[in-house]
C-alpha cells in the first residue's frame, strides 16, 4: 500500500506506519504508541470486530467521548468493513435511539458513564432490534462487553484473515454514517465514502499547513468532522501526533500546551475567546502554539489580531463546509488577512466547485448574493435511505444545493451571509429550528413557539424562543429551559424565552421570522 496513495482509512493508517515509523502517532493518559504501534492495535480491533460478527456493509457506532481507544474502534470496524456512526455525547434517548434504529447499528461502542450520564440507561427500553452487541471503552456496565474482554476475542481470528479483509474494503465503500438535520427537523443521514474523505481531506491538509511532527490537540468532538476527519485522520494523513482531549477544560487546555509542546490547537470562536478569558493565562507556557484552525461561528477581525498577538499563533485559517461535503469545501490560506480570515471563508479547495446562484439556478459575479452550491467528489452520493432528500438537495449536475445565502469577492472568497434553512450555529454546534420546535411542541403548555438564533459575544449565535403560551397556563421562562434540558441536547436548549401574544405570519399562516430577527423586537 505504500507504494500508491491510500485509498481508505485502513490503508492510510498501514501507509503512515511505513512512512512515519519513529514518529508518536497517538498519546493519551498514560499511553503512548507510535504510527507502526498504531496500526497494530488497530488490527487487534479489527479481529475483535470480525470475532463479533461484523461483516462489510454493517454499521457500528461510537457513543463515547475522544479517548485513545475512540480513534483504535473506529479505524477496527472500518477495517472490518463497517461504516462509522458517530453519536453526539450529548444526545438524549430519543435522539440516540433514533439514530441506532435508522442506521440499524448491529454494534454500539460506548462508555460506562459520562459527566453522569450513563448512555446504556438511556436506551435501555429503546426498541432495537438490530442491536446484538455493546461493547465499553471503558467504565462497567454487566450489559456490555470490556473492551479488554473484546479484544481478547479477537484472537480468536488470525491476523492473516484481518489483513485480508481491510485489504477487500474499497474507495466505493462507506466510511462513514454522519448526521444532520434539514428543514423539516428530521435528522438526515449522510454517507461518505473512504475515498471521499480522503479526497477532501489531502486538500485541506495542504491548504492548512498541516504538517509531519505537529502535536495536535483534538478538543472538537470525534463525533463531529471538525473532530474526527479534520482531526485525528487528517494528523494520520500528515504524521502528526495525536493528542485527544475529552471535554473542554481551560485549564487543562492551557496546562497541556506548555507541558505537551502543543503546536495545532483547532476549535471554535469559543475556544479561542475562552483561552483569551482565562484570568490566568499568562501563567502558561505558549510558545509551541503554531496554527489555529476555526469557523463554525461568526467571527470578530479583534479575535483574530488576539490569536496572534495574546496568544501567540503564527497562522490563523478558517473555512466553510458541510457534513454533506465530507466537512469541507472552501478554506483560507495561511498568510491572509486577519480581516479576511474572520470576515470570508476563503476560496474552494482545489478540485472542487463552489458558486452563488439565483432563484433561476444562474451563477452570479463577485459581490452577488445568493445560494451557495458546491459540487465535487467529496459530496455525499446519498442520504442514508432517502432518496426523496437526496433527489432535493443534489440536481442532475451534481450540485449540492446547501440552502446557505453568500457571494464571492473580488479576490474569490466566500461570504456566508444567510442560512435559507434558518439554521444558526452555536459554538459550532449546527441548532436547526425546526428540530428544536418540533421537540418544544411536545410540551402541552406551549402552544405555538419560533426559535432563532441571536448574537452571542462567546458561543457565536445562542437559541432564543419566542413562544405562545396554552391558554389557562402560565409556564415561566426558566419551566420551559428546564423541560427542554431533559428533551434534547445541551446546545439545541435556547438560553431565552419570549412570551408574546402571537407570532408574526404571513395570510397563508407561515410564520415570518425575519420580524423576530429584527433587533427592535427583541428583549434589550
Amino acid at each position: 500500500m505504500s507504494g500508491s496513495r491510500p485509498s481508505t482509512i485502513p490503508a492510510l493508517v498501514h501507509d503512515a506506519a511505513i512512512r512515519y515509523p519513529q514518529t508518536v502517532a497517538l498519546e493519551g493518559d498514560d499511553c503512548s504508541w507510535t504510527f507502526p504501534e498504531l496500526a497494530d492495535a488497530c488490527l487487534a480491533s479489527t479481529r475483535a470486530f470480525i470475532a463479533a460478527g461484523i461483516n462489510p456493509g454493517d454499521r457500528v457506532a461510537i457513543w463515547a467521548p475522544n479517548s485513545p481507544r475512540w480513534i483504535i474502534a473506529a479505524v477496527g470496524l472500518q477495517s472490518a468493513g463497517a461504516a462509522l456512526v458517530p453519536m453526539n455525547t450529548r444526545f438524549k434517548r430519543d435522539e440516540a435511539a433514533d439514530i441506532l434504529s435508522r442506521t440499524k447499528a448491529s454494534l454500539l461502542v460506548t462508555v460506562g458513564d459520562f459527566l453522569g450520564t450513563r448512555y446504556l440507561d438511556l436506551i435501555s427500553d429503546a426498541p432495537l432490534p438490530a442491536l446484538e452487541h455493546r461493547v465499553l471503552l471503558d467504565g462497567a456496565d454487566e450489559r456490555a462487553q470490556p473492551w479488554e474482554e473484546f479484544l481478547d476475542a479477537g484472537e480468536h481470528v488470525s491476523a492473516d484473515e484481518a489483513r485480508a479483509r481491510t485489504e477487500s474494503i474499497g474507495p466505493d465503500d462507506l466510511a462513514d454514517i454522519m448526521f444532520t438535520s434539514g428543514t423539516t427537523g428530521r435528522p438526515k443521514g449522510v454517507t461518505i465514502t473512504h475515498g471521499q474523505n480522503l479526497f477532501a481531506y489531502e486538500r485541506w491538509t495542504d491548504a492548512v499547513g498541516l504538517c509531519h511532527g505537529d502535536r495536535y490537540l483534538i478538543v472538537n468532538p470525534f463525533f463531529h468532522a471538525f473532530g474526527y476527519k479534520a482531526g485525528w485522520m487528517a494528523c494520520i494523513m500528515r504524521g502528526c501526533t495525536i493528542l485527544p482531549e475529552p471535554v473542554l477544560d481551560v485549564d487543562r487546555v492551557l496546562r497541556r500546551v506548555g507541558e505537551e509542546k502543543v503546536s495545532v490547537l483547532p476549535g471554535t470562536p469559543a475556544l479561542y475567546e475562552s483561552l483569551l478569558m482565562h484570568p490566568d493565562r499568562s501563567r502558561y507556557d505558549l510558545q509551541s502554539l503554531r496554527l489555529a484552525i476555526t469557523g463554525g461561528a461568526a467571527i470578530a477581525p479583534e479575535l483574530i489580531h488576539r490569536v496572534y498577538d495574546e496568544l501567540g499563533f503564527d497562522t490563523a485559517v478558517t473555512g466553510y463546509g458541510l457534513t454533506e461535503t465530507a466537512g469541507v469545501a472552501t478554506q483560507n490560506r495561511a498568510g491572509t488577512s486577519p480581516e479576511t480570515i474572520a470576515l470570508t471563508s476563503g476560496p474552494p479547495l482545489p478540485d472542487i466547485d463552489v458558486i452563488a446562484v439565483d432563484s433561476s439556478g444562474c451563477e452570479l459575479g463577485p459581490g452577488e448574493s445568493g445560494e451557495i452550491m458546491v459540487r465535487g467528489p467529496n459530496v455525499t452520493r446519498a442520504f442514508l435511505d432517502d432518496p426523496e432528500a437526496t433527489a432535493d438537495a443534489i440536481d442532475s449536475e451534481g450540485w449540492l444545493h446547501t440552502g446557505d445565502i453568500g457571494f464571492f469577492d473580488a479576490d474569490g472568497n466566500i461570504h456566508i451571509t444567510d442560512r435559507l434553512k434558518d439554521m444558526y450555529i452555536m459554538g459550532g454546534f449546527n441548532c436547526y429550528p425546526a428540530e428544536i420546535e418540533g421537540i418544544m411542541y411536545e410540551m402541552p403548555e406551549i402552544a405555538q413557539v419560533a426559535v432563532i438564533g441571536v448574537p452571542d459575544k462567546r458561543m457565536g449565535e445562542v437559541g432564543m424562543a419566542f413562544v405562545v403560551a396554552t391558554p389557562g397556563t402560565s409556564p415561566s421562562a426558566s419551566d420551559i429551559i428546564a423541560w427542554c434540558r431533559e428533551k434534547m441536547s445541551n446546545f439545541k436548549v435556547p438560553r431565552s424565552v419570549e412570551f408574546v401574544e402571537s407570532l408574526p405570519t404571513t395570510a397563508s399562516g407561515k410564520i415570518q421570522k425575519h420580524l423576530l430577527q429584527d433587533p427592535s423586537d427583541l428583549p434589550g
